[in-house]
């Protein structure tokens, strides 16, 4: 048999739901301060008392020693149980409640008391000070306990001192009258407590709401979570309170848009500047998987609207995989055209085959002349107009894809290109992405042409590409250079939108301009301006500036 489990041992301490725990503490907070607030007016309750009871036995007192017969009785007649001094004292006794009305005289004999057998006798305190003169207040124990007394000197007619008048009230009624108060004082304060236990419920219970009825553990450990896997992700979070302010970045939103903490409290045009990525930050654009480039990066973006009136946009970085997406197409590219190459190869084998099986060797040597002098004055063409290597080698590259598509690919007889290029990459960029944005306008259209004029004035590289395709409407002609834009079907691998984007950028990047147009009898013509793209002739070529990935900046868009 398996042994007894070991008896649970009962746990003191404070709960652990945030709901009870804030309850628990706002009633205990409700309940110090109703007990502190009683005692707080209790104690001075207890003063005010005593000096109410003092002042009115001094009221008393000196209501007494203001009747003018009292001097004279005390005067001219002996102290005893019934006499006149007696017998008023007694009546002002009744009048006012007071506990006693003592009338002595200047030697401290008593002329009247609550007690007869008194009469006669030397008062049991000291009378002293009201028999110089002087009005008394004071708390004190007598032949009658302990009182709240009132002395005041006893004149005759003409100011002089003939005795003094003690009034005293018992101080257990002063005491009933504060136990009396302590029951009214508790029920305010037990309706006082009621109303802050309800007021606490009410703000425990939204506290129960807001953190989803949570333990202050949980929302620790939730806490310490949440900081380790917003900065743990290989996705940019950014989170953004109502008022549309960067609330949060985590380390990986900084890298991909290239800004650091001073973001956070300012709104994405503070902190990004305008353009689509903060149009899409802010939610000025909508939608889902939004394209975006910033900087040299391409990224997706995502924003979901919070509760609390804000929002959190994720990025992700699509730079990499447009990479390779661009190398597939290329790679496709290229195999189409070998394909394409290797089956006129193989018809133009046939015809040399042909022509030498029926013995007429000079066909067959100018047919051979004639293929290969094609290939070569092509080659020779862009090379006498374009001395930078990795330019040419471009352009004869497309100029045999676009052969093969039919399309005519033309190098204007004005390009003329020396090579001092600062940056080669960049502007192979610009050029291989113009001019299959061009192929693809031109394609299935009758006499397809395409035509790259590349000029250098000064320093200055200008390029323009022209196409004979449908051209561009006026109204369009600034959005195509718009991220994530594109009157084309997106690629097997993703979006179109960010080839002309990254022109731009890189043309702007570079001091330098883009632009679209109508091209001389119809079709599109792309302007593009590179101040400083050429070194100094006697100069070798600069370190050239970093710049988007050539496979990255030749999607196609329009």
């Amino acid at each position: 048999m398996s042994p007894t489990p070991p008896a649970r041992r009962l746990r003191l301490g404070l709960p652990r739901r945030v709901f009870s725990q804030v309850l628990l503490m706002q009633v205990a907070i409700a309940a110090g301060v109703a007990v502190l607030a009683t005692g707080l007016f209790l104690a001075p309750l207890s003063d005010q008392l005593d000096d109410q009871a003092m002042r009115r036995a001094l009221s008393i007192a000196q209501t007494a020693a203001a009747q003018p017969q009292l001097a004279e009785q005390v005067e001219h007649t002996p102290p005893t149980a019934g006499g006149p001094v007696q017998r008023e004292a007694e009546k002002i006794r009744k009048a006012t409640k007071a506990e006693y009305i003592v009338i002595m005289d200047t030697r401290g004999v008593r002329w009247s008391h609550t007690e007869p057998a008194q009469i006669g006798k030397h008062v049991s305190t000291d009378p002293s000070e009201a028999l110089a003169g002087q009005e008394v207040m004071e708390i004190d124990e007598g032949t009658l306990g302990r009182s709240a007394r009132g002395k005041v000197p006893l004149r005759d007619s003409d100011g002089e001192i003939v005795g003094a008048v003690s009034v005293g009230i018992a101080y257990d009624s002063v005491r009933a009258l504060l136990i009396h108060a302590i029951p009214e004082l508790l029920a305010y304060a037990g309706g006082a407590l009621a109303v802050g236990a309800l007021a606490a419920w009410v703000i425990s219970r939204r506290v129960q709401r807001q953190t989803r009825d949570l333990a202050f553990s949980d929302i620790s450990g939730l806490l310490a979570e949440r900081e380790a896997m917003l900065h743990g992700i290989r996705e940019g979070v950014v989170a953004l309170d109502r008022a549309g302010r960067v609330r949060l970045l985590n380390d990986e939103a900084q890298r991909l848009l290239s800004i650091g903490d001073e973001a956070v409290g300012r709104s994405p045009d503070e902190a990004l500047g305008e353009g689509r990525t903060a149009d899409v930050l802010s939610g000025r654009v909508t939608g889902t998987d939004l394209l975006t480039v910033r900087g040299q990066r391409v990224l997706i973006a995502n924003r979901m609207p919070t509760d609390d009136g804000g929002a959190v946009a994720t990025l992700r970085d699509r730079t990499e995989l447009e990479q390779l997406g661009r190398e597939l197409d290329s790679t496709r590219g290229l195999i189409d055209a070998l394909r394409a190459q290797d089956h006129e190869h193989a018809n133009r084998m046939h015809t040399l085959l042909g022509l030498l099986e029926l013995e007429m060797y000079d066909d067959a040597v100018d047919f051979v002349g004639e293929v290969v002098g094609d290939h070569r004055a092509t080659a020779e063409q862009v090379t006498e107009k374009i001395e930078d290597p990795l330019l040419a080698a471009v352009l004869v590259g497309k100029a045999t894809v676009a052969a093969e598509r039919g399309v005519a690919l033309r190098v204007s007889d004005r390009t003329r290109l020396p090579d001092r290029l600062v940056d080669p990459r960049g502007l192979v960029t610009v050029v291989g992405n113009l001019v299959d944005n061009a192929l693809d306008a031109v394609g299935g259209t009758m006499h397809a042409r395409v035509e790259v004029e590349l000029r250098a004035e000064g320093r200055t590289v200008v390029l323009r590409v022209r196409d004979t395709g449908p051209g561009i409407p006026a109204e369009q002609r600034e959005l195509v250079f718009t991220e994530g834009w594109s009157t084309k079907q997106p690629p097997a691998h993703g979006k179109r939108g960010i080839g002309l984007s990254l022109v731009r950028r890189l043309a702007e990047r570079q001091g330098g301009s883009a632009a679209v147009g109508e091209a001389h009898g119809g079709g599109a013509e792309f302007t593009v301006v590179l101040p400083e793209a050429l070194t100094e002739p006697d100069l070798e070529p600069a370190l050239t500036v970093p710049s988007a990935p050539a496979s990255a900046a030749e999607e196609e868009s329009r």
